[in-house]
């Protein structure tokens, strides 16, 4: 036993306890340490999250653009950068579209923006965003710069149109310079009355029912193509970066967790091979490779929140990374935006299973602070709060 202030502690505790205030303190400072890093030309920053449950067991994930962790990598010695786990991450670019239509369709077009903007889609559209005493070419050529859709609302009346013409040169300038998709569609017109130069491309038709669902999963990316069923042998899965076995155990929290959290759900070693079919060494093996996703307390398996963070957007209908830019952008953008998680999560119509590793992305990565406030359960945190000044602004400018 050793005293300090009079009081008694054992010495294991003491030990332990040291040890896991080095741990946090090592963790931190090799977190900010590449946390600080900026790309010189985009002034992009990276996310970093620091796994490991001990000194010895220490691994470091980067995240961020190709050319920002090309960045990283040049600064670091051979030997050093090898040890981190770099992960290229696409930016994540909200379409915004610019809707080019002459006056005479205004009611469709009113409604084709709104439809729009009701899924998601940000859509420039003069009624909207010119205002009294607003140079026009300057509000246009704003909008047609940010835009990553030009969609021009075809007619008899808008084909003959000198502002639409120059409007859809400028739509096909950014096309040909690969900085916007060019989306003709008509109203009212024939294919065979298109001018030459589209009568070549798909241009949709639109119907007053003002029906756009096909045009809004082409915007979004989704695809037309049907899911591919299984295969007779469960090959199906995902390319997660990990093997099967660790990806089937991983899919199997993914679908049997309730709130996206630790400890949810806790399987028993049992449990978890009746669940997914697993011999016990494939699943220990898996185990090991899952390290900085899992718990093992001997009793039982548990899934630590990053799990969720990492493998939700492979198994369930969202995706964590992009859920949290949605979040931080909200909370940078709207002065008005809730803090409170319930109604962060109540504003968007997200239940907790979701909301929870959006959360967990952003305080891992230290973009927002972890409250430590217990008993806001199924939340993980009861409100957001940025981790140091700047922390969520340098998150959003750098994912869009």
């Amino acid at each position: 036993m050793l005293t300090f202030n009079g009081k008694k502690f054992n010495a294991n505790d003491f030990t332990k306890s040291l040890e896991d205030g080095v741990l946090e303190i090592t963790k931190a400072e090799i977190g900010e340490r590449f946390r600080s890093i900026c790309h010189p030309r985009t002034g992009e920053f990276p996310t970093v999250i620091v796994f490991g449950s001990s000194l010895s067991d220490m691994s470091l994930k980067v995240e961020g653009s190709k050319e920002l962790l090309e960045h990283i990598q040049s600064k670091l010695p051979e030997q050093e950068s090898n040890k981190v786990d770099f992960v290229v991450r696409r930016k994540i670019v909200s379409p915004k579209v610019f809707l080019s239509f002459a006056w005479e369709n205004h009611p469709i077009a009113e409604k084709i923006a709104k439809e729009l903007m009701k899924n998601g889609i940000d859509t420039w559209w003069a009624e909207w965003e010119i205002q009294s005493g607003d140079s026009l070419r300057q509000r246009i050529d704003e909008g047609l710069g940010v835009c990553t859709h030009f969609v021009v609302l075809l007619s008899k009346e808008s084909v003959e149109k000198p502002w639409v013409k120059q409007e859809m040169d400028a739509g096909l300038v950014r096309m040909l310079d690969e900085k916007c998709k060019f989306i003709p569609l008509r109203y009212e017109l024939p294919h065979t009355e298109l001018p030459p130069l589209l009568s070549g491309r798909y241009s949709p038709e639109i119907k007053d029912d003002g029906n756009l669902s096909q045009l809004i999963n082409d915007i979004h990316g989704i695809s037309r193509k049907p899911k591919l069923g299984k295969s007779p042998i469960d090959q199906d899965l995902p390319d997660t970066g990990f093997s099967v076995a660790a990806t089937t155990i991983a899919k199997t929290f993914c679908l049997e967790s309730e709130h996206g959290s630790s400890n949810d759900p806790s399987l028993s070693m049992d449990e978890l091979l009746e669940k997914t079919g697993l011999s016990q060494d494939d699943a220990i093996d898996a185990l090991y490779e899952l390290r900085n996703f899992i718990k093992d307390d001997h009793f039982s398996v548990i899934p630590d929140k990053e799990l969720f963070v990492e493998f939700d957007k492979a198994f369930m209908e969202w995706d964590p990374e992009k859920d949290a830019l949605r979040l931080a952008s909200s909370l940078i953008n709207d002065n008005n935006f809730p803090t409170n998680v319930p109604q962060m999560a109540e504003k968007f119509g997200w239940t907790s299973r979701r909301m929870n590793p959006a959360i967990n992305y952003l305080i891992n990565r230290e973009i927002c602070r972890d409250t430590e406030i217990c008993g806001c359960f199924p939340w993980e945190q009861p409100y957001l709060q940025e981790s140091k000044t700047g922390s969520i602004r340098r998150f959003v400018k750098s994912r869009s």
